[in-house]
């Protein structure tokens, strides 16, 4: 039998504000931090898809997963109407990419993590935040 191991992450800013709350669920009790953003992104490529497919952009939004440049222009500014599907493994790699260019950082327990590859022990539930960095205006 397939023993689940329960992942609760949330975003906040840089005030602590909670934006959001999600589970990720994974098949062992150590999992690295690209394994962590792998499974968040894909969670949310799967909801924004199906939320796309019977409503408005304004209505799909989400935190890390955004239509690239291209996707967007094919499906344009519309407010009402249906919207094309993400790319999951292009969102993967636009997350993968903006935490090593500390587009957004994670921390467990209260400490950063830095790279990829460190672990993270599901078992004693650790406390996982992303934090998302946004750029000052003018600068």
């Amino acid at each position: 039998m397939l023993t689940t191991h329960i992942l609760t992450v949330r975003d906040e800013n840089m005030l602590g504000d909670v934006a959001n709350e999600l589970q990720l669920s994974f098949d062992r009790i150590q999992v690295s931090v690209e394994d962590i953003i792998t499974e968040r992104v894909t969670q949310e490529v799967l909801r924004y898809n199906d939320r796309a497919a019977q409503r408005s952009f304004d209505q799909a939004r989400h935190y890390l997963v955004q239509p690239t440049e291209l996707e967007q222009q094919l499906n344009g500014k519309k407010t009402s109407g249906r919207l094309k599907p993400v790319d999951l493994e292009k969102q993967i790699d636009v997350a993968l990419t903006a935490f090593a260019n500390n587009g957004f950082f994670i921390l467990v327990d209260d400490l950063q993590v830095e790279t990829l590859d460190q672990m993270v022990e599901i078992r004693r539930n650790p406390s996982v935040t992303f934090v998302k960095l946004t750029p000052l205006v003018g600068g």
